[in-house]
């Protein structure tokens, strides 16, 4: 795999400073004794150096003159290509019947049918706990009775009040009127006789009969008679004016306030008695039984990506929310594959696509029949991914499909006719640009590509190649110039690439160029003068690392540089092997033989230490003849 120059910047550094003054996992034998112990390899190892280089002169030679060795070429034809989406998902029902948990607050599943069997309609598919609501039930029966005998009093008590109202109208009021209208009568008859008895005595007084004392006696009896008569009369009229109006203004308002009292009871016995059904209501949902017949699948669903689901599982023991699907009972007459699509493809797919499913050794036909517009749920370790929903329809009827099935959906997104389909081996990238190499004789020519759709395996190719050319199909193998890439010299046009800067950043031109506020305007420590030149670096006394390097350490040489890659030549022949090579040194040796000969020079392993940015050994500048670090 290719690598960018910062990674092989790094990995030459970090390798460095693995090795060390003294190597890792270097043989503690003096020199002389590993030259002695290597010494029987040696010619062996120096001619399959020998072969190595030859074998590889002859795949690959200065660019502009290939060998044919090694070279492998595609024709390029005129054909179709077909552009598909493949991915994984689950079978299910297109048509559900979906049963719940209908308990107020969730529950806990004590008892459930096993998952998958056929089931009659009435049948008991589970029963939830339901001590609580059994407890509540005891104590809203309490409360329901009390409401009850509240209700029932104030029933009574406003029938009273309008009994009441009636006893006084007809009953009490007739009697207090007939007992004053008496008082009246009895009145005027006491008046009638004492006036009689004053006449007479008076007659009686001329004739010297009766003494003046009976006179006035009989004188006063007439008068009290008259104030007795007032009195009856006017009691009367205070009963019929006022008493009577007053006495049902009050005989109805205690009637109003018992049918209150009343209303009120009974909206509150009404209230306990609808909590008492509600509550018996929520004690026969902890039976739950299947609505028709048909197979029980448990609502484990599968969402949340290929990571897998978050939601509770279906299990005795386990807690349910209220409105959450427990069981479905699906239509195995109508049947759907739900896929989950890389957000990277999901814009390809459209709602009637044709597609081809793949169920175990049975392979159906179906169509897309819809696409999320939002991604599926992630979980923690894949935040970063997102993927949406597709389901995609299976026609006609298969009695041997089952829900939660494994299945492959491989939708068609388009079939290219008359096309140039290549290989996406022979494409590569460079800088944004897609280049193949085309073969004309004994020269290879580079040519720009523009691409159109792809698959796995090949690419259209819309314009770049003709039909009948030769194509190399390995240029990363036997070409450097397919490998290393193209340096980017183009000028890039800012606005364009980054839009027009604000009016607010051309206000502050000081800052962009590197002026007094800014980190290139400030004077650099290691100026003598206190300039922003920058001044030459600081000597360290002996000993001490010098400032802005790092202090001599295991990757350090004797002399402030790196140890010298060469020193691991145990043989003499003034290149390394992959066995001389350290431990840790072997899983990067690839990386180091530039030319796959198998074997690393002093001119590779100057090129590492100059990727690492480490120098030549000792510390000093690159010589005359060390590789240039990156392009």
């Amino acid at each position: 795999m290719a690598t960018t120059d910062r990674e092989e910047t790094a990995l030459a550094s970090d390798l460095l400073d693995a090795l060390g003054p003294e190597g890792i996992d270097a043989p503690a034998a003096s020199p002389r004794g590993g030259r002695l112990r290597w010494l029987p390899w040696a010619g062996l190892i120096a001619v399959l150096a020998t072969a190595s280089v030859m074998a590889y002169a002859t795949l690959e030679t200065p660019f502009g003159a290939p060998s044919q060795r090694g070279v492998l070429t595609h024709t390029v034809r005129q054909g179709d290509l077909v552009v598909s989406v493949t991915e994984d998902g689950n079978l299910e029902s297109a048509s559900n019947v979906d049963i719940k948990c209908e308990v107020a607050g969730g529950s806990t599943i004590l008892w459930i049918v096993e998952d998958g069997r056929h089931v009659e309609a009435g049948e008991v598919l589970a029963r939830l706990d339901s001590s609580q609501l059994e407890d509540q039930i005891s104590q809203q029966k309490i409360t329901y009775e009390k409401a009850h005998s509240t209700y029932v009093q104030a029933e009574k008590d406003y029938n009273v009040a309008l009994i009441s109202v009636k006893e006084y109208e007809q009953g009490t009021f007739v009697q207090q009127l007939q007992d004053l209208e008496a008082q009246i009568t009895i009145a005027m008859e006491n008046l009638r006789s004492a006036q009689n008895s004053l006449q007479h005595n008076e007659r009686m007084f001329r004739k010297g009969y009766v003494s003046p004392l009976q006179l006035e006696a009989q004188q006063f009896a007439v008068k009290r008679a008259e104030l007795d008569l007032a009195s009856a009369r006017k009691a009367k009229e205070v009963l019929e004016e006022f008493t009577k109006a007053k006495t049902l203004e009050d005989l109805n308002a205690q009637v109003e306030t018992a049918k209150a009292r009343m209303n009120s009871e009974k909206a509150s016995f009404e209230l306990e008695e609808a909590r008492l059904k509600r509550l018996e209501a929520q004690l026969a949902k902890c039976v739950i039984k299947a609505p028709k017949a048909g197979m029980v699948v448990y609502a484990n669903d599968t969402g949340g990506g290929r990571f897998g689901s978050q939601q509770p599982q279906i299990e005795e023991g386990a807690m349910v929310r209220e409105q959450q699907t427990i069981f479905r009972l699906p239509d195995l007459s109508q049947m759907q594959v739900k896929v989950t699509v890389h957000e990277s493809k999901v814009d390809q797919l459209r709602v009637g696509m044709r597609a081809r499913v793949r169920i175990l050794d049975q392979e159906f036909q179906g169509s897309v029949a819809s696409v999320a517009n939002q991604p599926e749920p992630t979980s923690w370790h894949s935040a970063n991914v997102k993927e949406y929903a597709t389901i995609v329809k299976i026609e006609g009827e298969h009695a041997n499909l089952k829900p939660g099935m494994t299945a492959e959906a491989e939708i068609l997104v388009a079939h290219l006719k008359g096309v140039v389909p290549l290989p996406v081996a022979t494409v590569v990238e460079q800088r944004g640009r897609f280049f193949c190499w085309v073969k004309q004789g004994e020269q290879i020519e580079k040519r720009p590509l523009v691409l159109g759709m792809s698959n796995d395996k090949f690419v259209e190719v819309q314009d770049g190649v003709a039909v009948g050319e030769q194509v190399v199909l390995n240029p990363r193998a036997v070409l450097a110039e397919a490998r290393e890439g193209q340096p980017e010299t183009d000028e890039v046009d800012v606005e364009a690439k980054f839009g027009a800067a604000s009016q607010a950043e051309m206000a502050r031109p000081a800052e962009r160029r590197g002026g007094a506020g800014s980190a290139e305007g400030r004077s650099s420590p290691g100026a003598p003068d206190g300039s922003t030149r920058p001044g030459p670096p600081s000597k360290a006394p002996a000993g001490e690392a010098a400032p802005g390097r790092p202090p001599d350490g295991p990757g350090a040489a004797p002399g402030g540089g790196r140890r010298n890659l060469m020193e691991m030549d145990q043989d003499g022949d003034g290149k390394i092997s992959r066995d001389e090579a350290p431990e840790r040194m072997r899983e990067f040796f690839d990386r180091i033989d530039a030319n796959g000969d198998g074997l690393i020079d002093a001119g590779e392993a100057e090129a590492m230490r100059s990727r690492a940015g480490a120098g030549p050994p000792g510390g000093g500048p690159p010589g005359p003849g060390a590789p240039s670090a990156g392009p």
